[in-house]
């Protein structure tokens, strides 16, 4: 995806993909609030499919608590992995 442009085609790609392989359909989309996923079209389809859109708070990324998790447990394990092999601070 070179434009965000291409956004809403490849999310159709996406839910296409996603039914096809899990059996699963998409009910809720979080997304920020990027013009990207508020287009006519998205709202549309949208409706069309019964997916609710959430959109989080602007610079809020607390908000994503799973993926700030990830995040906190990957930055200690460097972190530690950097302690044990006593390399300089400044890494």
């Amino acid at each position: 995806m070179k434009r965000k442009s291409e956004v809403f085609n490849c999310f159709k790609e996406f839910k296409v993909t996603i039914k096809k392989q899990s059996g699963y359909n998409i009910i809720t989309l979080r997304s920020d609030q990027g013009e990207e996923y508020t287009s006519n079209d998205f709202e549309a389809f949208y409706t069309q499919q019964s997916i609710r859109h959430q959109m989080t708070t602007s610079y809020t990324p607390q908000l994503n608590g799973v993926t700030e998790r990830k995040n906190q447990t990957i930055f200690l394990y460097g972190k530690k992995s950097i302690k044990a092999k006593k390399l300089p601070k400044q890494y």
